[in-house]
């Protein structure tokens, strides 16, 4: 069964013939300098602590979140990744008579969503990519991708007090960073906004936006966050919600006990005093993705969209589960068909960013595939 999320190697191996560890994988938007060494020694260090359940309350980690986001602890729940977090996320948003909702969207809206019967209102991107992509410079692509307005006007939604939004910036699967300071009062006026910021540590701290500085001020407002991605630690699920103490409450209600496990609170713990990685991060990443984006522009039938992220949306002339499947059986790579964003379909992929030689090897494996696939037709989905 075609898998709905990235990064499903066994799947993909079974594909290419092969064992996953020979997969070159750009399906799976994860850090490729990760994860941290301060993570490693803080595993290799709590070993022991496998024997215990893991405090309930997270206080240790909590106190970290708090200090970096200079918030009380109260109003920080950790959770076992954001897949986690967004179920009670759905579960709030399912209590409003609508929800707002910026598509294409990230397949777990829906699906926490629909969990608990919410009612959705889609609000479509504009999905076109540049006239053309050759010849952007690495200065053009940031300065697209830095700010985008949103899609739709929040001054003309209906009863804004009654229904909820769900956004995310950067955008998931497209990489536009929205300004939303910028719409805080119209924002306000709804009666449960929430934000997904998963993506937003692999920008620096000037340049995030974030809302999490406006939430105490504003108890309808929902923020998560991912260590998963940024630190490459997709494997220990790790990531936590920023909200009143009152709805982080409520959740703990929901939820079974002790969702995130020993480890995964001592790497988060160390990894958030990992300046050292964090300016590395920040600094590979806008050559690199301008290293990538230069080199599918240049391959023909391709046109990539600037991003803010670690990530590229890439629209194609030809049918890329066609394209997919060339990569994994002739090239072993793997890449990330976006058949389950309905909007998009088979003339859409998106690919992570990784190490320049890895990109380089994309790049060569595309070059050599393409010219062996014919131009899908105008009717393709």
């Amino acid at each position: 069964m075609r898998p709905r999320h990235g990064g499903n190697l066994a799947w993909a191996a079974a594909r290419a013939r092969c064992s996953a560890a020979e997969l070159l994988d750009f399906s799976a938007s994860i850090n490729p300098l990760g994860p941290p060494l301060a993570a490693i020694a803080a595993i290799q260090t709590h070993i022991e602590a496998l024997r215990s359940y893991p405090d309930p309350t997270y206080h240790q980690f909590r106190q970290a979140l708090a200090q970096v986001h200079q918030l009380p602890a109260d109003w920080i729940l950790p959770g076992n990744g954001c897949a986690e977090l967004l179920t009670w996320v759905g579960r709030d948003l399912a209590n409003l008579p609508l929800t707002h909702l910026l598509t294409p969207a990230f397949g777990d809206y829906q699906r926490a969503l629909t969990a608990f019967a919410g009612t959705v209102q889609s609000h479509p991107l504009n999905l076109n990519p540049p006239h053309s992509s050759r010849g952007v410079n690495r200065q053009m692509q940031d300065a697209v991708a830095d700010c985008s307005p949103l899609p739709f006007s929040l001054l003309e939604v209906e009863n804004p007090g009654s229904t909820g939004v769900l956004l995310n910036t950067p955008h998931n699967p497209t990489g536009q960073r929205f300004d939303l300071p910028h719409y805080l009062t119209e924002l306000a006026e709804f009666g449960l906004v929430v934000v997904d910021e998963a993506f937003i540590d692999f920008l620096p701290p000037g340049a995030q936006r974030s809302l999490i500085p406006m939430v105490m001020d504003h108890p309808h407002l929902v923020i998560l966050r991912s260590l998963t991605k940024f630190y490459s630690l997709a494997g220990l699920r790790l990531g936590y919600a920023i909200a009143h103490p009152e709805r982080l409450q409520r959740w703990l209600q929901w939820r079974d006990p002790w969702p995130v496990n020993a480890l995964a609170i001592a790497a988060g713990i160390a990894v958030l005093q990992d300046q050292q990685f964090q300016q590395q991060t920040w600094d590979w990443l806008p050559p690199t993705r301008a290293q990538l984006f230069e080199g599918l522009s240049q391959l023909p039938g391709l046109c990539p969209f600037p991003s803010a992220a670690n990530f590229l949306l890439v629209q194609s002339n030809y049918a890329v589960t066609q394209l997919q499947t060339q990569l994994l059986q002739h090239h072993r790579i793997l890449i990330r068909d976006c058949l389950s964003f309905a909007e998009l379909g088979d003339r859409y992929f998106r690919v992570a960013v990784r190490t320049e030689s890895e990109n380089q090897a994309l790049l060569d494996g595309l070059a050599a595939v393409l010219p062996r696939l014919s131009p899908a037709s105008e009717d393709s989905p």
